[in-house]
């Protein structure tokens, strides 16, 4: 795939704004379909469009497309933003966008969409999104389904396999998740979840897995059957992207959080069953003061404090970081903290006292001291951080909490510990290559190595390799390739328990797999391939995800 040419892309966005003829808006709704703008498309069309949008394209722009981390697409700007509106690119402009992505990180949707579906969102973005109906406590009470009641489970686990060294892996575009043992590296059973599943948690137990789909579907895994089982589910919203349950002491496996993208809501529900508990929405104002009212305030990334019975839930669009009291959950009392737009994803130093998220379209880190629930530094590092959970390692420098950038080829790695240069980027190391488009770092207490992948970067030779740093030194050590035999864009790590090994998916490709790298040879100890491995994503050692081990 080609990379963008910024000079066509400008000289296409020009053309077609000298011959914009859509200045008059008319709004036609028929039961055929939308005509506005001059644009037409069919009701079939309309909701092909929808699917499209909430599949590929939400998580950045936003559900209602007023923009996130990447920039608003709707027909007309929003009052204060200099984005033009969609009608300004035509049709032409906005298929060199999809065709080609951009230098900020959007990948070039071009060979992965359809033609047809391509053709759709050129039309489909020069119309106004279709309105979001309301979904609250009761919508979400009647989607509730125990499917096998707390009294009628095991006590004690079925089986004699190592439970801690489960990996749940997302099979995205199909749906699923599978289980596979990460002792034999047998696949235990792939379950039918919510549509595009976007993280898996664990209880604090480490006895259940629950998933959470685009869809907004939960699905509670139970780890203690012969084969695991899905025990209950619940719809909490229309869009979504974190769950987390309860880890601190006296309330482990109690109480579960969802956070709502659309509508946009805390929602808590009991662990055991998944009984929803409690609503809050999270609209608001946004945090730099100006009194803006943000309708649309998604919740990002959640994590649970092992030293307090609170959450952390990243208000995405309001730059808000809210500290969520769950010892009454049917009233939960929360603490905002203003910091910056918009908030991602993010995790907690090597302490696990501070914890530090991206907000990405400011291209900085938000540090929170979680136990005195305050703002510690807002650190400027690189164009789009995208850490994921992030990752702590230590060496001459301090303890080191690093973040990958979706905008440019940066690791920023932020000092930890008290002392000289706390809360400041020290070091900045460069993966292969140039360009951005990296997703994830990941190394492990028990390791030297720090891995890095290139996801969303156009270059198929960089975005199908993982490179491999030295801890110590901070040097690239290797760049590993796609092994003989897998096909598509290496994404997202994980470790086994024991730290020894490193689970890298690779997906969009002709040939999936999921790979297993020796971490203290680098070489290729298993691929994981067949026709049940869909697209596979992230992937969550339980061991690992129950102690926050990144």
């Amino acid at each position: 795939m080609k990379k963008v040419n910024l000079i066509a892309l400008i000289l296409a966005i020009v053309a077609v704004t000298f011959s914009c003829k859509n200045d008059k808006k008319e709004v036609k709704n028929e039961a055929s379909g939308v005509t506005q703008n001059g644009i037409t498309l069919t009701a079939s069309e309309m909701k092909r469009g929808s699917e499209i949008f909430f599949d590929r394209c939400a998580g950045c722009h936003g559900s209602s497309r007023k923009g996130a981390t990447g920039p608003h697409l709707l027909p007309k700007a929003p009052k204060g933003n200099n984005r033009p509106g969609t009608t300004l690119l035509g049709v032409a402009g906005i298929r060199v966008f999809i065709e080609n992505g951009t230098p900020a990180g959007m990948p070039e949707w071009k060979g992965i969409l359809p033609e047809k579906d391509i053709e759709i969102m050129t039309r489909f973005l020069q119309v106004d999104p279709p309105v979001i109906p309301p979904y609250g406590l009761p919508e979400i009470t009647k989607s509730w389904n125990l499917i096998i009641p707390v009294a009628d489970r095991p006590t004690k686990p079925l089986h004699n396999r190592n439970i801690n060294n489960y990996f749940g892996v997302i099979m995205r575009d199909a749906g699923k998740v599978a289980i596979i043992d990460g002792d034999t590296k047998e696949k235990i059973v792939v379950l039918k979840t919510g549509f595009a599943v976007h993280i898996l948690r664990t209880s604090a137990s480490g006895r259940y897995i629950y998933s959470v789909g685009r869809d907004g579907r939960i699905t509670m895994i139970d780890t203690y059957s012969k084969i695991p089982t899905i025990v209950a589910e619940v719809k909490g919203g229309f869009d979504a992207r974190s769950v987390e349950v309860s880890k601190y002491k006296g309330y482990e496996d109690k109480y579960l959080v969802f956070g709502g993208y659309s509508p946009s809501h805390i929602a808590i529900f009991d662990a055991q069953t998944l009984e929803p508990l409690s609503v809050t929405p999270t609209a608001g104002n946004a945090c730099d003061g100006k009194k803006e009212f943000i309708e649309e305030a998604r919740v990002a990334s959640i994590v649970a404090s092992h030293s307090d019975p609170v959450w952390i839930c990243n208000i995405k669009e309001r730059g808000m970081v809210d500290i969520v009291d769950y010892t009454d959950p049917r009233n939960p009392k929360i603490t905002e903290i203003p910091t910056a737009r918009f908030l991602h994803d993010g995790g907690f130093d090597s302490t696990g006292r501070y914890f530090l998220v991206a907000a990405n379209a400011s291209n900085k880190i938000v540090v929170i001291d979680v136990p005195n629930k305050k703002l510690v530094k807002i650190i400027p590092t690189g164009i789009k951080p995208h850490p994921g959970r992030g990752t702590n390692i230590k060496n001459k420098l301090g303890n080191l909490w690093i973040t990958s950038h979706l905008g440019e080829n940066k690791l920023s790695l932020i000092k930890t510990n008290p002392g000289k240069g706390q809360w400041t980027v020290v070091k900045e190391i460069k993966a292969t290559g140039s360009g951005g488009g990296a997703l994830f770092v990941k190394s492990h207490p028990k390791s030297k190595h720090l891995w890095v992948d290139r996801t969303l970067n156009p270059d198929p030779k960089l975005n199908s390799a993982v490179d491999v740093f030295d801890t110590n030194t901070l040097k690239l050590i290797k760049t590993l390739p796609a092994p003989d035999g897998v096909d598509g864009r290496a994404v997202h790590f994980e470790y086994n328990q024991k730290g020894d090994e490193v689970w890298v998916s690779y997906f969009m490709g002709k040939k999936n797999a999921i790979v297993i790298y020796n971490d203290k040879t680098l070489k290729v100890k298993q691929i994981i391939q067949g026709d049940w491995v869909q697209n596979p994503t992230g992937k969550f050692n339980v061991y690992n995800t129950t102690h926050d081990i990144y």
